[in-house]
């Protein structure tokens, strides 16, 4: 009956996206077990590792100092998987905001003339049982792995302006 009645197109609907999102590729990662998870970070860290030391071997002075030139490395390859976990942590945080509010924002004809539906009781139940059950412990995952990845670097940065300076 609410199909019928619902004016947000299907997908536009935060369940729909819900779904959506858990079938894409890089932004499903988190659904995965978590070694598997770890696994496709580590890969996409190990995968830009030698462009990145391919990039610091141009500098004359790293050259000469293989540990500078590998810490240097390592910790620049960082950043595609932290700019992987970002981009996980916003799709998600977006779906989480969409499940928890008590009304769709949705556009008819994309021409951003944006409309507002209030979700019925049963919508609000489920998609809030959705968000806090299976998105909040994703988003609390993904943040936990950011703040580690960013400590790993900060730590690196800084030891690294030890050693130069």
């Amino acid at each position: 009956m609410n199909k019928m009645i619902c004016p947000v197109p299907s997908n536009q609907r935060p369940l729909n996206e819900f779904n959506s999102i858990r079938n894409s590729w890089i932004i499903s990662w988190p659904l995965l077990e978590k070694k598997f998870f770890y696994r496709k970070l580590i890969f996409s860290w190990i995968f830009i590792a030698p462009i990145s030391l391919t990039i610091s071997y141009g500098s004359d002075y790293l050259k000469n100092n293989i540990f500078d030139l590998a810490i240097i490395s390592l910790t620049t390859s960082l950043f595609l998987p932290i700019l992987l976990l970002i981009r996980q942590w916003l799709s998600w945080f977006y779906i989480y905001k969409r499940l928890n509010a008590e009304n769709i924002e949705y556009e008819e004809s994309g021409w951003y003339d944006g409309q507002i539906w209030e979700k019925p009781i049963d919508w609000r139940a489920k998609d809030l049982l959705i968000a806090q059950h299976q998105v909040k412990p994703i988003l609390n995952h993904l943040e936990t792995i950011i703040i580690y990845v960013l400590s790993t670097i900060l730590i690196s940065l800084i030891f690294i302006f030890l050693r130069f300076y």
